[in-house]
């Protein structure tokens, strides 16, 4: 019996070695990682600043600016070097919320839980009216409204149908799910969105015809449901443009699907309803500038040193929630994976460069920016010196879910890399490794210039349906274990990419092909 309790670990043992191997992997110091970042775990510390104390983060706002503060003194504090926000043309304007109420007094009173859109007006002083409702599905249907909106208070569509979905709001992938992601799609087989795009082309002619009348009327403001939106949970991003170079729209307000319904059965029933609001913002343009925040732990090797291997995810918030999800989760893993290196003293060969960026929700903005100063500028085509020199972009950003694999993007030859570099990791959960691409990440920066950026495949609990740009978005409903679990192996990746002899392997590139983009 003790022979057989021996053996079996010990074959295990010599076949996990000469994995290593081939890559070089210490497992000494993927056994420290794993017992720093699991036992000695930060995370939830950082999540907490970024989450209770500096958020929201709506790019361009104060409340961004006074968070990249914090983060710079704490990457201070971690002994990383060049500490700093680095600044990028933005011509964007500061909006936040400085007080926002709503009730309906008539019939009854309701207090109303919602929001109002970024970039959108203020009122001036407390409004008392009645809603007009605008039932509408098709553009030539809204000709009816003409002459009926000036100064009102717009409702701008019918009821929203509800079904009572039976579906979990949070699940884990199945095994079935990442078998299936491993395999390449079916030849032939289109994207999911191209099928969503005769739907988003006519949800945008309406929207577009709907937001002329508005003009044309000159309507007072407008509210409408929460899209997806289930029990109070209020789904809400931007009204207007953050550009400083273009006028605020009128307010508009998203509310509780269940309470919008309430309301406009009401006014369908030719029921008298009156409303109370006020509505104050601060918009102002100070400062254009748009910043990420950025540090690093010097490479030692004299050949090495130059080459860089960076790990972040997005800064930047929406300002319903307080950005647990997304992401404040994946900057205070970036954090703790950074905080994990240096508590076990690492050396590393390339230097390994932190980033968390500014105006990802509106557009990947700070890293397309970065990687145009840095790397590759698309427009012009032309290279920069940092190009050669990078040897991979890790990102995180979607949602707290725990780590379960790696998208390659379509680099085939970083697959064995990444199998071996999980094989430590498959008692947490995760070994998946698929060629297939994922997007709407800062990882697409770096990947649609040729450069290794990889998007780390998540459970994705419950944040489609929950938190994603949503009221909800907040620390109580982040995972302690699955985040405590994606920053070690974000530490590991990081490692493993700096210590190697190699930088990791690229896909071909053609800086002259025209790439589809998603229209949403």
């Amino acid at each position: 019996m003790s022979k057989r309790i021996y053996s079996i670990p010990l074959l295990i043992l010599i076949f996990t070695f000469s994995s290593f191997a081939q890559e070089n992997i210490d497992p000494q110091v993927l056994q420290r990682i794993k017992r720093e970042g699991l036992e000695n775990s930060k995370v939830m510390e950082f999540l907490s600043y970024l989450t209770d104390v500096y958020a929201p983060r709506l790019t361009a706002s104060p409340q961004y600016k006074e968070a990249a503060n914090w983060a710079i003194a704490k990457l201070n504090e971690l002994g990383l070097e060049k500490a700093s926000m680095e600044s990028f043309v933005l011509n964007g304007r500061a909006w936040e919320v400085k007080k926002f109420y709503m009730a309906m007094t008539e019939p009854q009173y309701m207090s109303i839980i919602g929001y109002p859109k970024a970039w959108t007006s203020s009122l001036n002083g407390v409004l008392v009216g009645s809603p007009v409702l605008i039932d509408a599905k098709k553009p030539e249907e809204l000709d009816r409204y003409k002459g009926k909106l000036k100064d009102a208070i717009v409702f701008i569509q019918g009821e929203e149908e509800l079904e009572t979905s039976f579906e979990p709001d949070a699940k884990r992938y199945s095994e079935k799910e990442l078998n299936d992601l491993e395999m390449m799609p079916e030849p032939g087989a289109k994207s999911p969105w191209i099928d969503r795009l005769g739907e988003y082309n006519a949800r945008r002619e309406f929207q577009q015809k709907l937001n002329e009348l508005l003009k044309e009327e000159k309507a007072l403001l407008t509210v409408e449901p929460s899209r997806d939106g289930r029990h109070g949970t209020i789904f809400v991003q931007s009204g207007g443009s953050f550009r400083s170079n273009t006028d605020l729209p009128i307010p508009q307000i998203v509310i509780s699907v269940e309470q919008y319904n309430r309301m406009v059965r009401i006014l369908k029933r030719d029921v008298p309803l009156t409303l109370e609001l006020e509505i104050q913002t601060n918009t102002e343009v100070s400062d254009s500038l748009g910043y990420n925040v950025v540090a690093e732990i010097p490479g030692t090797d004299k050949k090495l040193q130059d080459e860089i291997v960076m790990l972040g995810g997005h800064f930047d918030s929406w300002h319903a929630g307080t950005s647990a999800t997304d992401n404040a989760a994946g900057c205070a893993i970036a954090l703790e994976a950074v905080r994990i290196l240096k508590a076990i003293g690492f050396q590393p060969r390339r230097t390994v460069r932190i980033a968390m960026w500014d105006a990802e929700e509106v557009g990947l903005v700070g890293s397309r920016e970065y990687v145009k100063k840095h790397f590759f500028d698309r427009d012009k085509k032309e290279k920069k010196p940092g190009y050669d020199k990078l040897s991979a972009y890790f990102n995180y950003d979607n949602g707290t879910g725990k780590i379960r694999g790696i998208y390659t993007q379509g680099n085939e030859a970083v697959v064995p890399i990444f199998e071996e570099w999980l094989k430590p990791f498959h008692n947490l959960g995760a070994a998946t490794v698929t060629i297939r691409n994922t997007g709407g990440t800062d990882h697409q920066s770096f990947d649609g210039v040729g450069l290794p950026g990889f998007q780390f495949i998540q459970d994705e609990i419950n944040y489609s349906f929950r938190t994603h740009h949503s009221n909800m978005d907040v620390y109580d409903l982040a995972m302690k274990g699955d985040l405590m679990q994606s920053a070690v192996i974000m530490a590991a990746f990081v490692y493993n990419a700096a210590m190697r002899d190699e930088k990791l392997p690229r896909k071909y590139f053609d800086p002259n092909e025209e790439r589809p983009r998603r229209p949403f």
